[in-house]
């Protein structure tokens, strides 16, 4: 069987972070930094599709690795609404639907899909995304809301949370993922709590609507929220702010780093303590509230992303909820690992690969709550 050299690219806002894999061996990995400066000029995400493309080129071939010895392209999935998981082939459909001029909150990791589908109009070579941002399998019972027009849905760090669980369920448990049950909470600048069982993830918990994170506001009063919004002292951009990119730890301490919170709390500041013992009980509440649909039986409870090196929040977590079953600390993130490992299943035909075009025709079936009844709404009486 010939060796497939597979190009890796999962982009953020200002990163770019790449890898090389032959099959399943890493051979070459790096993350480009860009700066302000670089990205003002580029009024929308997808106008930074040159500027990247060329930059991940010329790394790769400065370090040794000829773009032509490309063989396969695999990305971090951009927002595909209501998407399962697993490998989606990229093609000028989903091109189209990640570009559209009317999204205006596109995600930078649909720069990667552009440029794997670069590669495969000029080499033809095979390319899909993984485990994509829009990824959302939750079941109907737990997408109900009291407010039929905002329903529950999932959103975020699929890749992590299931590369995880899997990694759980083969080196820790000796059992195959799909015969586990998991909650796996992401801890980062943002966080993601899933519940998986049977290999599908049929419950979470977003961080705009359950804890609260270094940069996030979290869930909040409805009806405190709603005077907010009309109070006249926030434009639409100033009071999301409030609850994405200024809200948590930044809003109450100044700082999203939990580094420096911790240093506060050595120092003897009693309200930094409060403010992140809070963040860390809000984690607990959020696993435990998982918990329930499952009726309490869950193999393990998995902490994974950035802040679950802290030792301090991962000890405090896992005293709050080892109650439910015991508690697996597995810091940090594997998602270049997760994307080359998937893309390289698809390859050897041990997995799927999914049509976009299906996908999108079926999406709104796969959030409807219940049969005949529209999607973010409820039937007439």
């Amino acid at each position: 069987m010939a060796t497939e050299r597979i190009l890796v690219m999962n982009l953020g806002s200002t990163s770019s972070k790449i890898a090389v894999y032959d099959d399943d061996k890493e051979v070459f990995n790096d993350t480009l930094r860009h700066t302000t400066e670089e990205l003002s000029p580029f009024g929308d995400v997808v106008e930074q599709f040159d500027f990247r493309r060329d930059k991940i080129f010329e790394s790769l071939e400065k370090n040794g690795i000829p773009v032509d010895s490309i063989t396969a392209a695999v990305s971090r999935g951009g927002n595909i609404i209501a998407c399962p998981h697993g490998a989606i082939g990229i093609d000028q459909a989903m091109i189209d639907y990640l570009t559209r001029p009317e999204d205006l909150a596109k995600h930078p990791s649909l720069i990667g899909s552009m440029i794997a589908y670069d590669l495969h109009k000029d080499k033809g070579i095979p390319i899909c995304i993984y485990d994509a941002i829009g990824t959302d399998e939750k079941i109907p019972v737990c997408r109900v809301s009291g407010v039929p027009e905002l329903p529950h849905f999932t959103v975020g760090h699929t890749l992590n949370t299931r590369a995880m669980a899997i990694r759980c369920a083969e080196e820790k448990l000796g059992k195959k993922f799909e015969d586990c049950t998991f909650i796996v909470a992401h801890l980062g600048g943002g966080s993601a709590i899933r519940l998986y069982k049977g290999g599908v993830n049929i419950d979470s918990v977003n961080d705009d609507e359950g804890n609260f994170t270094p940069e996030r506001g979290g869930g909040v009063g409805a009806k405190g929220l709603v005077d907010l919004c009309y109070s006249g002292k926030y434009s639409y951009k100033e009071a999301m702010k409030l609850f994405h990119g200024k809200g948590g730890l930044i809003a109450h301490l100044g700082t999203a780093d939990a580094r420096d919170v911790e240093k506060m709390i050595a120092d003897g500041d009693g309200y930094a303590a409060i403010i992140y013992e809070a963040m860390c009980l809000n984690v607990a509440k959020d696993i435990a509230k998982l918990a329930a649909t499952v009726c309490g039986k869950v193999d393990r409870i998995i902490l994974t992303g950035g802040i679950s090196y802290s030792k301090y929040v991962s000890e405090y977590i896992k005293e709050h909820v080892e109650f439910i079953c015991p508690v697996e600390v597995m810091a940090g993130e594997y998602e270049m690992e997760a994307l080359a490992a998937g893309c390289l299943r698809v390859l050897r035909g041990e997995e799927k690969l999914q049509g976009f075009e299906e996908i999108a025709a079926t999406a709104k079936d796969r959030i409807r709550i219940y049969p005949g009844v529209e999607p973010y709404t409820a039937p007439e009486r």
